[in-house]
């Protein structure tokens, strides 16, 4: 099936779709007609097991609902639980990728905000188990954390996907940033600028996304041969004011920086504001980098480089492997000894901030 959809310039979701010949997705006719062109070049046949259903009937309800009495219910409700979503503007874009991904396969998103509180959390299940059109639940946080199901996702009754979260194990399907990644690709575009020596400021050092971009800091420094100086690292709050008090700091250092990577773009907003009033120019005295590509850093002074928190691609992603564990084409844990753990990449987002020495 990766074959197929790489051949067809499609997801593997939608392969899975249009082989499964499932009625409810909105794929335009040529679509299908190249897949299935694509699929019999490769000699693609696709799997019939003795005594199972067709993937297409398993996403179809027992019973009447609105099939009618003894009719089968389509399978097009996507449950998406979340913890919080109106205090950060992350989650939103998480939900947004899990939309469209949805639509596209024929299937509508059902959003809930139970703001950590489990009895909010049970209910919300409770419900949706009682839809008999519930194809499969994603469950999602707001910061990247490990979590414990409640006790009814891990019944294994209904498809599930944790999106920006990971069970203990890492053995239940979950879709996370490359936060390793991004902050070694951060820091690696400093090196390549002509910055040996890179100031970081993090956030607050429990969170799994700042102890994995100062892992990335550290991994870039290492693979340049760089040394890892902790007096060049402070921690922050991720809000503007620690990136501020940060900057100063720093720039009282012996040696100070001649760049600074900031892990997020609202510290780095505060790190430009103390640089100004220090009187350095960026980039032309100092190079400042930010991180997660929100909408201000497009209109700061200079306009921000910084690295994308891919929220909308892992919302798809998510929703991709949820199709993929209804049709039976994916497994709903990994085999003992293994993980099933899929990271998003970070892009790099070049703008005015970073300049070469």
């Amino acid at each position: 099936m990766t074959d197929v959809a790489k051949a067809a310039g499609v997801s593997q979701s939608t392969v899975s779709m249009v082989l499964n010949h499932m009625s409810g997705a909105r794929l335009a006719p040529e679509t299908r007609a190249r897949v299935f062109e694509e699929a019999a070049r490769l000699g693609y046949r696709l799997p019939r097991r003795d005594g199972q259903p067709e993937p297409q009937a398993a996403l179809a309800g027992a019973g009447g609902g609105a099939g009618g009495a003894g009719g089968a219910v389509p399978r097009t409700v996507i449950g998406y639980l979340v913890d919080e979503i109106s205090t950060s503007p992350h989650p939103v874009v998480s939900v947004d990728g899990a939309r469209d991904a949805a639509w596209e396969h024929g299937c509508v998103l059902a959003v809930h905000v139970t703001r950590g509180n489990t009895a909010q959390e049970a209910a919300t299940l409770a419900a949706l188990a009682a839809h008999p059109g519930l194809l499969g639940i994603v469950y999602s946080t707001i910061f990247t954390r490990e979590v414990r199901l409640p006790e009814p996702l891990r019944a294994g009754h209904v498809p599930v996907v944790l999106l920006n979260c990971h069970d203990d194990e890492l053995r239940r399907p979950a879709i996370v940033p490359g936060e390793v990644g991004g902050g070694h690709g951060a820091t690696e575009h400093l090196i390549r600028h002509g910055h040996p020596r890179i100031g970081f400021i993090n956030g607050e050092p429990w969170m799994e996304a700042a102890k994995d971009r100062l892992k990335g800091y550290k991994r870039a420094l290492a693979t340049a041969d760089l040394p890892f100086d902790p007096a060049l690292v402070r921690d922050g709050d991720w809000m503007s004011g620690s990136g501020y008090d940060a900057t100063l700091s720093l720039m009282r250092e012996p040696r100070p920086p001649t760049a600074l990577f900031c892990a997020n773009d609202l510290m780095a907003i505060g790190a430009l504001e103390a640089l100004r009033q220090l009187g350095l120019r960026v980039p032309e005295d100092i190079s400042v980098m930010g991180y997660d590509d929100q909408e201000i850093s497009r209109h700061t002074h200079p306009p921000l480089t910084t690295m994308v928190l891919p929220n909308y691609e892992m919302g798809r992603a998510a929703v991709e492997a949820l199709l993929g564990l209804a049709t039976g084409q994916i497994a709903d844990t990994a085999p003992a000894g293994r993980r099933w753990l899929t990271k998003i990449d970070c892009p790099l987002v070049e703008r005015e901030s970073v300049r070469r020495r």
